[in-house]
């Protein structure tokens, strides 16, 4: 493919006009408060216990930030009032915290989930447990990432 002259100062005035506008692109970072409003449709306003029957692993620091790999568990006979119906995951500081949210059944036999997740920065992941008979508990644990996944 041949570029001309008359092509060049075009794609060059294009890429001024482009850069003195300020239509640079900056990726979308969530904050705080978005997170703790998903806390809150998740439980109903309800407070989340501690993590006593609920647990969050996730790597002190990750290399590269694309992939994360977490697993949840929790201590549960899966029958009547401790059943777990779902559990949800959070990273605080990435473009939509919402990572994933899990549904148990009784069929499910234990719950407990394992996946890979992308952070942007450095950030606390949160681990929400949803039981049957009403009541959330909650882990948190601080990731140290290294080379960000989200455009970092």
């Amino acid at each position: 493919m041949n570029i001309n002259r008359r092509q060049a100062l075009g794609l060059t005035a294009g890429a001024a006009v482009f850069a003195v506008a300020g239509l640079r692109t900056v990726p979308a970072v969530a904050d705080v408060a978005e997170t703790e409003a998903a806390i809150k449709a998740f439980t109903g306003g309800a407070v989340p216990e501690g993590p006593g029957k609920l647990t969050l692993e996730a790597p002190e620091i990750a290399e590269n930030g694309n992939t994360v790999p977490i697993s949840v568990s929790v201590d549960s006979a899966m029958s009547g009032d401790d059943m777990v119906e779902s559990v949800m995951i959070l990273a605080e500081d990435n473009p939509n915290p919402g990572v994933a949210t899990f549904n148990f059944t009784p069929m499910s036999g234990a719950a407990a989930a394992t996946t890979r997740m992308r952070l942007a920065k450095t950030q606390n992941v949160i681990a929400l447990a949803k039981m049957a008979d009403g009541t959330f508990y909650m882990d948190k644990k601080e990731v140290k990432v290294t080379i960000g996944g989200c455009g970092g």
